[in-house]
């Protein structure tokens, strides 16, 4: 079984209520839509959280958020193909796997489109607390350039497309934080998803990054809710 959910930042105990729960096993998969936690402190606090989840009876799937570094940039990390597309993984971690933007990936014999990264409105508040940041936290040009191929490759079609952000025209405006300059937020990632959304078809979207759970159209938005994988 595959299952969704959104932004954990760290805290997943009640995913591991969930997997008692529902009696998972490995070979089940957890889809997580970014800002996973894992890969934020990037010291020892990193490793206690990934002794936690390889202990869960369940497979990873995250795609990048805004408040971790990208897996490519740390050197334990190796790649693999998993459903069709490729991975980052460590080996200590066999259950913990993070998608590679731009990648295909085929559950439940669905096309499924990865598309990771979105600023942070907390940017310069980190920065200044001495928190972590990190650059490489929206789609490079590079990212953008291979999505767009691997779309044009499939005729602008796929079936389902996981996300962090959002497209702009999707932004969820009620759960804007107070206290934040909105015309100091760098939106490209969502103007950019704005233009595949408007120029793709496919059969549902699912994102994270606003802490809701909600449908819009064909937009469902993860946060605290764990629902089966269409």
């Amino acid at each position: 079984m595959i299952y969704v959910t959104g932004d954990k930042h760290g805290d997943f105990d009640d995913v591991f209520m969930f997997c008692l729960r529902e009696k998972t096993t490995t070979n089940d998969i957890l889809i997580v839509l970014g800002d996973a936690g894992i890969n934020y402190f990037m010291d020892r606090r990193d490793n206690l959280l990934k002794d936690y989840l390889s202990q869960f009876p369940i497979t990873f799937f995250c795609i990048h958020g805004n408040h971790e570094e990208r897996p490519e940039n740390i050197r334990t990390y190796k790649t693999k193909t998993f459903y069709a597309g490729i991975v980052y993984y460590e080996e200590k971690y066999p259950n913990i796997l993070f998608a590679k933007d731009g990648d295909i990936y085929n559950f439940n014999n669905h096309k499924v489109l990865v598309i990771g990264g979105a600023y942070s409105v907390d940017k310069y508040y980190r920065l200044d607390m001495g928190y972590r940041w990190y650059s490489s936290e929206q789609p490079s040009i590079e990212v953008k350039n291979k999505v767009m191929e691997v779309l044009k490759s499939l005729n602008n079609k796929v079936d389902i497309i996981l996300s962090h952000t959002c497209p702009y025209k999707y932004i969820p405006r009620e759960m804007f934080l107070e206290g934040v300059d909105q015309s100091m937020v760098d939106n490209s990632t969502e103007y950019f998803l704005d233009e595949i959304e408007k120029n793709t078809k496919y059969n549902v979207w699912y994102c994270g990054h606003y802490h809701t759970d909600k449908k819009k159209d064909k937009m469902i938005f993860m946060f605290n809710n764990i629902c089966k994988f269409k």
